[in-house]
């Protein structure tokens, strides 16, 4: 039986910053939880994520996850986040797709691509 990645927990200091910015441009769903964790459900059935407070000590933004939200036309997709305020770095071409970066409030790596449409 396969299993299926379904949650992504991301150990961040500011739950509610990086809360608000995958729900703003990306249209998560928060519901607070014990213990300072903030659960994020995606509109249409992707993965969840569930950010954790990061603990004292604990190095923040390193680049152990990098998250990414595919999209049909990354370039086109860019100008729009650009205009509610979210800039991604220069498109870059894969082998056969394009992507591009940029960072949560925590530091995560974020990125858009139109990998599983075929490419660029």
């Amino acid at each position: 039986m396969p299993h299926l990645l379904n949650r992504l927990t991301l150990y961040v200091r500011d739950v509610e910053a990086v809360a608000e910015f995958y729900c703003w441009y990306f249209g998560y769903l928060a519901t607070p939880a014990d213990g300072g964790l903030i659960e994020l459900q995606s509109p249409d059935g992707g993965c969840q994520l569930l950010l954790h407070p990061l603990a004292k000590g604990r190095k923040a933004g390193q680049t152990l996850v990098k998250l990414v939200f595919q999209v049909e036309d990354v370039v086109s997709e860019k100008s729009v986040f650009a205009k509610e305020g979210l800039e991604f770095g220069p498109v870059h071409q894969g082998n056969g797709y394009q992507f591009a970066n940029t960072k949560d409030p925590a530091g995560n790596a974020v990125s858009i691509s139109n990998r599983v449409f075929g490419g660029s």
